[in-house]
């Protein structure tokens, strides 16, 4: 057995670690050690604090690879790979002898361990490939004696020490696993393993070699590399291998991540295509051997803690590393690096196609089996080249996420796809094809972490009701017919599969295009045939009798390459799909301007939302925690179908004379609490607008021009609403470029600001009335008081008890008007009441309002009185093209409607209080999270460090939400420190939803961002 199989450890303690380092190396020390599978590593502290580790060599290392590893260190250092030096012993040697051991001591490399760091990003995933492939540059040119050596974690003879030590391995399951695995991963490298390029290599460059440091981003990201003890001549792609395998126990669940650290690898160290092939097959070779040792190591080292701990650690390795087919994972890699499949031709026919959407097939003669085959022109027909006898239209129905049959939320129905289907068999389709290659909306689930599988690898026809009909082979090939099913192996190494409980296959043997291979027998109901194209070497798949099979996203890019779409076969056009969001953000990123704003690293393309769930185009769904301007939810039927009604009769604005807009007027009015005087409306198209125009309003019928708004606040883009907009998150530079009509007075946070706790209202108060004082004193009386009745920039912060009042007080006694901003906070978000401004029991002279007034159509409006409203007459006329439009108006009202019908408000009041109930709880559990602010369904979780200083934990705030959204969570941050995060969704959102969003936070406070 070579070096390193199952050996035992220096019998060296604690004690003989100090004893070493007083001798050898003149220090005093306090020893303790640290975990080794084969070797003795102790910390050292001296007395002053300093830290060093030293390495008591099991005896069957020898002097040369020690010698190799100090030039290899060497190596690392001139290549800027961040290495711990060797410390010399008294006498200047850089290895000590002891007791016939050879010992080492070195620096200590200051870190984290990552090895325990939970969830890895996927920027420090391709961290590590990026340090696996500086690694092999290092040390390309390194030339020593001692780097040649046997040892059993050289990938050369991993299958053979696999092989030796599985036997150790006594869960009989487990055991058979892992001898299958690497039996077929070897096969795969043999493969290649002549060809694979052989060099100096770390041999363990993995998350327990490294060391982690936190980031600007507040994650743990590779630093100092460790541990050269596996050193030595190997396979370059091995590196690579080692190094992968240790990312997978990460997430074992999603093994496919590990792609992000072989294209950082490959980006460094370019890979050749052979390489590339033996990568995964290495990857589970390791991992094999990693649980196969580690069982050894118990067998004979019983008392090793270290290696009992790992076991479990070991086998999640292996279990990700054999969670996907190894052909399948090889042909990602392939893809990901950008090599292309094997040399298979892809079979086509020469017929031009005809997209069998549109029109009938021509009438054509029924055929007798024994008659000769259909002549080209037949051919060109839909489904001709398989079913020559079918007349009458073809269908391709869309079960695609775009399908503007899967509209009003159909798609969520279990029975979706059949409804596609019976609906184009209803309206005389002879078939209905359900494509290749199209992400099925159909298929999409709510509420998950995982995204569904939605991708079919092959095509179904759904042929009507009716007689028997003969089918031709529509390539060449040799058939086999296999329990029921027909497979055409072509020329090419491409086979053509058919199956279905109505095909009646007739033959075997050698077949030519246009043959008849069997029949579609006759039926009283649906007959359904399941066509596919894949290559010979594809992995198998679970075969559904009648139905195609699907794989998750993450797999599209290896199905693309296994299969091929059937519709050139059958006469059709190809509606395959793929993701296409990394070329949508290219294109974005080409011609949008800097300063417009896009979330996330990574972001999917969205296409489809209803209610409080998007979709992007792989049909992978969302829970949506913060589009309140979807106030009724996503894709609302009753808006869709009252935009789509007036637009069909009118388009105006309101100069002219029309019902809705009086009546949408008296709507709105009518919300107003009784006795407000709020009686009149001005409709805008943003609340940008609203807010430009309240002030103006407020400037107007006070004659005066300074207003007063508060720090910390959003109020728009306009040049009116940007200049009270005072968030340093939206405009760094927010306080020092205020016009000198703006006033801004200190925002009253209880958690946040200059008084904070209980009873803190009076203390702002009287801040305020000294502001009001001091303008005052400078002949600038104020004209308007602005403020969110809650907090919305801030995290949804409800402003103190009578802050508010208080302030309209002072500010009316001075003549000023009271303007309140409810374009986030209004519309019945707050659940115990339909405006914000009510839970502090006053009444504004101004409301601005947008959001949520047009469920994502622009709307928005002033609410005043009319004394107010005609002081705008002096500075002229007032009109809005779109504000108070036929359109906006009949979306406006039916938004209304639809609240009232669907009980929003209530919803926003029971689900919101469980919802910000289940976030408070994890602060039990995760000192992360500080107060949960808010009420109703406008709730913001505040992140901090420390909850005596209140630090915010903004880079974790912006990392957690990354790390939600790949858990099926959309959630962003907020305030000024960015360490909010924002809970706003569509006040549709269910106690389910909601439920699952804090299972997810929780899941990531607990596992890492």
């Amino acid at each position: 057995m070579s070096e390193g199989a199952g050996l035992v450890r220096p019998d060296v303690s604690a004690a003989d670690a100090a004893a070493i380092a007083r001798e050898r190396y003149g220090i005093e020390v306090v020893a303790s050690e640290l975990g080794s599978n084969q070797d003795r590593n102790f910390v050292l502290v001296e007395t002053d604090g300093s830290r060093s580790v030293l390495r008591v060599d099991n005896p069957v290392f020898g002097d040369d690879a020690r010698d190799a590893q100090h030039q290899a260190l060497e190596a690392y250092r001139a290549a800027g790979v961040p290495v711990p030096a060797v410390l010399p012993g008294a006498d200047g040697a850089l290895t000590q002898r002891w007791h016939g051991f050879a010992v080492r001591r070195s620096e200590f490399a200051d870190g984290e361990p990552l090895v325990d760091a939970g969830y890895l990003a996927p920027s420090v995933l391709a961290e590590f490939g990026a340090l696996a492939a500086a690694s092999v540059n290092a040390l390309a040119g390194l030339e020593h004696p001692g780097l040649t050596r046997e040892h059993m974690w050289d990938m050369r003879v991993a299958f053979e020490q696999v092989t030796v030590l599985a036997p150790s391995v006594t869960d009989a399951e487990l055991r058979s696993r892992v001898r299958t695995a690497s039996d077929d991963a070897q096969k795969a490298v043999a493969v290649v393993a002549d060809r694979l390029p052989v060099q100096p290599i770390h041999g363990d460059l993995t998350d327990d070699n490294v060391t982690g440091r936190r980031g600007a981003d507040s994650r743990l990201h590779p630093h100092v590399v460790l541990d050269l003890g596996d050193l030595g001549l190997g396979w370059r792609v091995a590196e690579l291998a080692v190094c992968v395998s240790s990312m997978l126990h990460h997430e074992p669940d999603r093994p496919l991540r590990a792609l992000d650290t072989i294209a950082a690898f490959h980006a460094g160290a370019p890979l050749s295509r052979d390489e590339a092939l033996a990568v995964w097959p290495l990857v589970v070779l390791r991992s094999a051997l990693l649980v196969a040792s580690g069982w050894r190591q118990l067998e004979i080292d019983g008392d090793n803690d270290y290696a009992r701990e790992r076991v479990a650690g070991e086998q999640a390795i292996f279990d990700a590393a054999t969670a996907v087919p190894l052909a399948e994972a090889t042909e990602l890699v392939l893809d990901r690096l950008g090599f292309d499949s094997p040399a298979f031709e892809v079979p086509v026919v020469e017929a031009p196609v005809v997209d069998g959407s549109e029109g009938e097939v021509p009438e054509r003669e029924s055929m007798e089996d024994d008659a000769p085959p259909p002549d080209r022109a037949h051919l060109t027909s839909p489904l001709a080249t398989l079913l020559p006898e079918l007349d009458g239209r073809i269908v391709v129905v869309d079960p695609g996420v775009e399908s503007d049959a899967l509209g009003a939320g159909r798609w969520t129905a279990p029975g979706a796809e059949a409804e596609l289907i019976a609906g184009a068999h209803a309206q005389g389709a002879r078939a209905a094809v359900v494509p290749y290659g199209v992400f099925r909306l159909t298929r999409t689930e709510v509420d998950t972490s995982d995204a569904a599988a939605t991708w079919p690898v092959e095509t179904e026809i759904h042929v009507a009701p009716g007689p028997s009909s003969r089918m031709i082979a529509p390539v060449e090939g040799d058939l086999k017919i296999i329990d029921g099913s027909v497979r055409i192996a072509i020329d090419g190494g491409w086979e053509l599969d058919l199956r279905g409980p109505d095909l009646e296959p007739t033959r075997n043997g050698r077949v030519e295009k246009g043959e008849s291979i069997g029949r579609l027998a006759a039926s009283f109901e649906i007959r359904t045939l399941v066509v596919g194209l894949r290559r010979a070497d594809a992995p198998s798949l679970p075969v559904e009798a009648i139905a195609a099979h699907l794989v998750t996203p993450d797999r599209v890019d290896a199905w693309r390459r296994f299969t091929a779409d059937p519709a050139p076969l059958l006469s059709l056009a190809s509606h395959a799909q793929r993701d296409g969001a990394d070329d949508e953000l290219r294109r974005r990123e080409r011609i949008f301007a800097e300063a417009q704003e896009r979330y996330y690293e990574h972001p999917p393309q969205i296409e489809r939302g209803w209610r409080h769930h998007l979709v992007d185009t792989t049909g992978r769904s969302y829970i949506d925690m913060v589009n309140n301007v979807a106030g009724l939810g996503h894709g609302h039927p009753k808006v869709a179908d009252a935009a789509n009604r007036q637009l069909k009769t009118l388009a105006t604005n309101s100069r002219f004379l029309f019902r809705d807009l009086a009546e949408y007027s008296e709507r709105l009015i009518a919300l107003m609490p009784e006795g407000s005087g709020l009686d009149t409306v001005l409709l805008v198209n943003s609340g940008s607008e609203a807010v430009d125009l309240g002030i103006r309003l407020a400037q107007a019928a006070t004659g005066r021009r300074t207003v007063v708004a508060l720090r910390e606040a959003y109020h728009g883009w306009t040049m009116a609403s940007d200049a009270v907009t005072t968030s340093a998150y939206d405009n760094p530079q927010a306080l020092e470029t205020r016009p000198e009509w703006v006033h801004v007075a200190d925002v009253p946070n209880s958690f946040r600001g200059t008084y904070r706790g209980d009873d803190t209202a009076e203390r702002y108060l009287a801040d305020l009335a000294a502001d009001l004082d001091r303008l005052a004193a400078d002949g600038r009386e104020p004209s308007a008081f602005l403020c969110e009745s809650v907090l919305g920039n801030a995290g949804g912060v409800l402003l103190p008890d009578g802050y508010l009042a208080g302030a309209y007080d002072l500010v009316r006694a001075r003549g000023g008007l009271c303007i309140a901003d409810e374009v986030q906070v209004g519309f019945g978000r707050m659940g115990s009441s339909f405006w914000g401004f009510e839970r502090s029991g006053v009444v504004p002279d101004i409301v601005t309002i947008a959001k949520p007034m047009g469920n994502g159509f622009p709307i928005g409006g002033v609410i005043t009185s009319r004394r107010i409203a005609d002081a705008l007459s002096s500075q002229g006329q007032f009109f809005s093209s779109a504000g108070g439009s036929t359109l906006s108006c009949r979306v406006g009202l039916a938004v209304l409607d639809a609240m009232v019908e669907d009980d929003l408000q209530h919803n926003a009041l029971e689900v919101g209080a469980r919802l910000a109930e289940s976030l408070r709880a994890l602060s039990n559990r995760h000192p992360l999270v500080g107060p949960v602010h808010g009420e109703g369904l406008y709730l913001g979780v505040e992140l901090v460090r420390d909850h005596e200083s209140m630090q915010p934990a903004d880079a974790e705030a912006a990392a957690i939400c990354e790390r939600m959204r790949e858990l099926g969570v959309i959630v962003l941050t907020t305030s000024e420190r960015s360490n909010v995060l924002k809970i706003k969704p569509p006040l549709c959102v269910t106690i389910e939803s909601a439920e699952h969003v804090v299972a997810m936070l929780d899941r990531v406070l607990s596992e890492g961002w």
